[in-house]
């Protein structure tokens, strides 16, 4: 058995909103020198360049949540042309819809019902679509854009597991983004319904959206759709919402998308330009 495969086997009996909880009240701490120790430590494991952020002093920042959704300064991400990447990550699979289902590793899919917490309807918008996926690891900038102009239309919550995301256990737990806790976001824009969705992962204690604020975690229960009487309208590369610690991003297109000589886990960063609607 691969390491790879074992970590993934090792996190089916673990408590995982119970642990991510945990860390979620760690993560709020406001104790000075233990925020402090907690944010320099993590910059120098994973190397954070704070020379983009908007406030480059670590100290300056009142929790680790607060540092580790920081802003950047104006101007660090510019907005290309055509779709764009929607967050800092690892493009890790992109393409078209086969039937109404999504690749999400090599030998594994999932169908965009299963998705977007069982809703038939809205899966057909997307059957002969297409899809990316972008992973934020834990040294990435956490916040997270719209990759093309829109306005919403309705958001959905669908409670789930909470998986690592990494590649590891992406080629290992079958159905891994459709089982996770998650928040779907349905667009309309001028390509066509967009549906937008953030995965929780393991240790992720919260996802906000900046029309709502802190979604998850809700508590247990069924899936809860929220409609906007009140549009809310963004552009291309206005941010949509964040991630307290890392995880994953998945949108889905109606339309054909022509995706620019991409590779299966490249980096990308937030605003890059990904392709173009055929």
């Amino acid at each position: 058995m691969t390491p790879a495969k074992l970590f993934a086997l090792l996190q089916y009996p673990l408590p995982h909103h119970l642990l991510s909880r945990l860390i979620g009240r760690l993560a709020d701490c406001r104790v000075s020198w233990v925020k402090d120790l907690a944010i320099r430590a993590f910059i120098r494991q994973f190397k954070v360049d704070m020379g983009e952020a908007h406030e480059p002093d670590p100290s300056a920042y009142p929790s680790f949540n607060a540092f580790f959704t920081r802003p950047l300064k104006d101007g660090a991400r510019p907005i290309g042309e055509g779709l764009v990447s929607p967050a800092d990550g690892t493009l890790s699979q992109f393409g078209c819809l086969d039937h109404g289902r999504l690749v999400q590793a090599k030998g594994h899919d999932f169908t965009a019902a299963d998705l977007l917490g069982g809703d038939l309807e809205a899966a057909g918008r997307y059957r002969d679509g297409s899809f990316a996926t972008v992973y934020l690891s834990p040294s990435d900038y956490h916040r997270v854009h719209m990759p093309v102009g829109g306005t919403l239309r309705e958001m959905v919550y669908v409670p789930g597991r909470l998986f690592s995301v990494n590649a590891a256990t992406t080629h290992h737990v079958p159905n891994l983004f459709a089982r996770n806790e998650r928040l779907v976001c349905h667009f309309d824009t001028e390509h066509g319904p967009m549906a937008l969705v953030l995965v929780g992962a393991m240790i992720v204690a919260a996802i906000e959206t900046v029309w709502a604020g802190q979604i998850t975690p809700l508590p247990r229960g069924g899936v809860q759709r929220i409609r906007f009487d009140t549009p809310v309208h963004l552009e291309k590369g206005e941010e949509m919402g964040r991630f307290k610690l890392g995880s994953t991003v998945v949108m889905t297109f109606a339309e054909p998308v022509n995706f620019d000589g991409l590779d299966e886990e490249q980096t990308v960063r937030m605003g890059q330009r990904l392709g173009e609607f055929s």
